[in-house]
């Protein structure tokens, strides 16, 4: 069973218990939105950094092969 929410879902789900919430509790909701775009935002730049690594690996890698080859 697939227990993911679409952005949808929550955002209707969530409506009513925001207009009842109490002012304490959407500062600590809001701390929890913050902290996971600040994740999300990271992951996409470790996503980057990652492939960008990957990349600049097999040109590393062809360049030794080149390198050796043109030395044989």
């Amino acid at each position: 069973m697939n227990r993911d929410l679409s952005l949808q879902q929550i955002a209707e789900g969530m409506t009513k218990s925001l207009l009842n919430a109490s002012d304490k509790d959407l500062e600590g909701f809001q701390k929890i939105i913050d902290a996971t775009l600040e994740l999300r935002e990271a992951h996409k730049d470790l996503q980057k950094m990652v492939q960008s690594y990957s990349n600049s690996g097999i040109q590393r890698s062809v360049n030794h092969s080149q390198s050796h080859s043109h030395n044989s």
